[in-house]
């Protein structure tokens, strides 16, 4: 036998069904992975595979394994990835920031003012960060408030969102590199991120692609109004 756990607890990679359990564990090790009882198929295949094969079908966009990491398992890094990802955001645009700046004098008080420099950075690759899942979030709540009622709702997409975005890490390599980086590279980044963020936002509230991408658009136009801000106030971003 195996520990109930509480009926929909987890969710079938396949058709979004609710199940009460993955697997059942007949003891000397041997295990039986549970069937669906609407698509009357293995209701996580996933749970047999290698996190590698897993990670490459995240990185290929399936939803089963979207399914798989966001109901079926207990990750909770989303804080610290966010975190990571605007810090490599924020030395990025720091560096662009002194890539532009001529200004070589060793002393104290430019050194003082360089550190600030990427702490601005990253206080606003945060609220871009913010506007841009505020806009997501409105936008979801305004087209489709039943899916959306409880805090618990809205606390699993935004740590699906959070997970989704961890293709910013491609950003390890530009801050290692420095300068090798080219802006067609970070757009191709912004665009796989987008796309991500498209699959979390359908795979968690079980949406056709419309709304998603409705929903990131209006995340993108909240985050560019933040940044055109950033820009009338005389600040580099």
């Amino acid at each position: 036998s195996c520990a109930m756990e509480a009926p929909g607890a987890y969710r079938c990679v396949e058709c979004h069904g609710e199940a009460a359990e993955l697997y059942r564990d007949y003891q000397r090790g041997v295990l039986r992975i549970s069937i669906c009882k609407s698509c009357q198929k293995p209701v996580d295949k996933y749970i047999e595979y290698d996190p590698v094969i897993i990670l490459i079908n995240a990185i290929l966009c399936k939803a089963q394994a979207y399914r798989h990491i966001i109901f079926n398992t207990k990750i909770n890094i989303h804080g610290k990835l966010c975190i990571f990802c605007l810090l490599c955001e924020a030395y990025l645009r720091w560096l662009q920031l002194q890539d532009s700046s001529q200004n070589v004098d060793p002393d104290d008080l430019i050194r003082y003012a360089k550190e600030w420099d990427f702490y601005r950075m990253f206080g606003i690759a945060s609220l871009e960060q913010t506007s841009f899942l505020l806009g997501i979030f409105i936008t979801l709540w305004w087209m489709r408030p039943e899916m959306l009622k409880t805090k618990s709702d809205f606390i699993l997409l935004l740590k699906a969102l959070l997970l989704s975005s961890y293709g910013k890490l491609l950003l390890i390599p530009a801050v290692i590199w420095e300068h090798d980086y080219t802006p067609l590279c970070l757009a191709f980044i912004k665009v796989f991120v987008l796309i991500s963020n498209s699959q979390a936002i359908r795979v968690t509230l079980n949406l056709n692609r419309m709304l998603p991408w409705l929903a990131i658009f209006i995340g993108l136009i909240l985050e560019n109004g933040v940044v055109c801000l950033f820009q009338k106030m005389g600040w580099d971003v």
